[in-house]
């Protein structure tokens, strides 16, 4: 007679979590950088015992990601299990002189600036492809602002991808704080910076922070991973 018992399993196993779009996983709190390294490694499939791998969330995935139950204190709640403790990376982006770039990491100006030359313009600010975006600093609020005000803001629109006048996920998300948004680290500079757009809870005084001046290795937070792929059928 022989004992059959559970293998171990090959590689770490990863919580997952699904929406209607997807799988997602948690990564950190660490470094930005540093969670991107872990997203790069292979996970277990907590179900099927396949190994998975993942993606690092664009700012449009991770913002809807986080709107989806937010503050409704459910199984998953962006607000309780990461906006209050840490912060959540939704992304890079590049500020440049005239504005700021989502989901990039292009540091040259003259390439920057001729990916506006064939992109489409919805409501001031420029769609340039799948994921990319471009806020001209005119067309959004720094500082403290209503939840509505910063919906309707270039940034968040550009965050969020959307031709609509408004971000709707955004809008969800600040609507959840008392006393609004706060935009700041998003000045102007001569040259273009590469930099980690985060999503925080300012408790203290019941606002939304967004914030646009974090490096790979600044300060410690949440960042979403895409399901990218598995053993057979990865979406299954």
């Amino acid at each position: 007679m022989k004992r059959i018992t559970q293998s171990k399993p090959q590689f770490p196993v990863k919580e997952l979590i699904q929406d209607y779009k997807g799988c997602y996983a948690i990564f950190g709190p660490d470094w930005y950088g540093i969670n991107l390294k872990s997203m790069g490694e292979d996970y277990t499939h907590p179900q099927t015992g396949e190994r998975i791998s993942f993606i690092p969330a664009s700012t449009q995935e991770s913002i809807s990601i986080s709107a989806d139950g937010f503050g409704e204190n459910g199984e998953f709640d962006a607000r309780r299990d990461i906006y209050n403790p840490k912060w959540n990376q939704l992304g890079p982006i590049v500020r440049v002189q005239e504005g700021v770039f989502t989901n990039t990491q292009e540091l040259n100006q003259d390439n920057l600036m001729k990916l506006l030359d064939g992109a489409e313009k919805v409501n001031g600010i420029y769609l340039i492809n799948n994921g990319m975006a471009f806020a001209p600093y005119e067309s959004f609020e720094i500082g403290p602002q209503e939840g509505e005000a910063f919906a309707h803001g270039g940034l968040a629109r550009a965050l969020e991808h959307t031709s609509e006048n408004a971000a709707e996920n955004l809008r969800k998300i600040a609507s959840c704080y008392k006393n609004g948004v706060n935009v700041f680290g998003f000045e102007a500079v001569e040259s273009p910076v590469f930099r980690v757009v985060l999503l925080d809870s300012l408790r203290s005084v019941d606002m939304l922070a967004v914030i646009g001046y974090d490096w790979l290795g600044l300060d410690v937070g949440y960042a979403f991973g895409v399901l990218k792929s598995a053993e057979g059928d990865a979406k299954k």
